[in-house]
């Protein structure tokens, strides 16, 4: 945010000098942390208190690469953890964090029926230059470890997010930041409109206990595919391109 206020001060003043800093950090280094705003959820509560396991993992989640060299860097552990608490308070009558699974199993949670832990599974995206200069796109997809009372894995949830922006001045870096918050907002917007078809829900209101999985519906739960960015290849770059095959679980 620092660094963004100091280029607005410039184009006033010389307007070449932001021309050549963004041409410069095209060539360089992309550092982002896109921090997510929701709407307030117009969602009815499930009455029960939620245990929300967010580990130091997920809350330093890091996705770097390097592409067409340049290295990209991008935050999400802060956004993701704002991104959880939030739609878990919309979702449940009252919320407890615990920072691992360890700490789940010793504490007493005879009025904490479900924990549930999002993660962050993969991150993707594709810049400007990879869809012809038109827009970016990114992928965020996410498991959600579901537990009962006793930290035995119930259920795993998996949801995607999609995120676009229109690509804007020589740096792909504020439009990738802005397609990341938009595919963090739409996996929550999913997330919040679907949770109370979910068995689980049902559960939940009906006050049955939680059962945990055996060791093959654990297993085959592990295995679930993870999806690729679904981007329209600019026909400017591939005259060839043709949608690939999805694959869903």
């Amino acid at each position: 945010m620092r660094g963004r206020r100091r280029l607005i001060s410039l184009v006033g003043r010389a307007p070449w000098v932001l021309g050549l800093m963004l041409s410069l950090t095209g060539c360089g280094a992309v550092q982002i942390a896109p921090e997510p705003a929701l709407p307030r959820a117009l969602v009815q509560p499930v009455p029960v208190e939620v245990g929300l396991l967010l580990t130091p993992e997920q809350r330093s989640f890091r996705h770097t690469e390097t592409r067409a060299g340049v290295e990209w860097a991008v935050e999400l552990g802060a956004g993701h953890q704002s991104l959880a608490r939030e739609v878990f308070r919309s979702l449940f009558a009252g919320l407890r964090e615990f920072s691992s699974l360890e700490e789940v199993r010793a504490a007493e949670l005879e009025r904490v029926p479900v924990i549930m832990e999002p993660l962050i599974e993969q991150y993707s995206f594709a810049t400007a230059r990879e869809t012809g200069g038109e827009y970016v796109a990114v992928t965020i997809r996410y498991r959600i470890n579901v537990f009962n009372s006793a930290g035995q894995v119930h259920d795993v949830l998996s949801l995607t997010g999609y995120g676009t922006s229109f690509a804007a001045g020589l740096s792909s870096g504020p439009p990738i930041e802005q397609a990341t918050q938009a595919a963090m907002r739409d996996a929550a917007a999913r997330f919040l409109t679907q949770f109370s078809e979910l068995p689980l829900t049902e559960r939940l209101l009906s006050d049955k206990p939680l059962e945990a999985l055996n060791e093959a519906e654990s297993l085959a739960a592990a295995a679930a595919q993870i999806e690729a960015v679904p981007i329209r290849v600019s026909r400017r770059v591939d005259p060839t391109w043709t949608p690939a095959a999805t694959t869903t679980r």
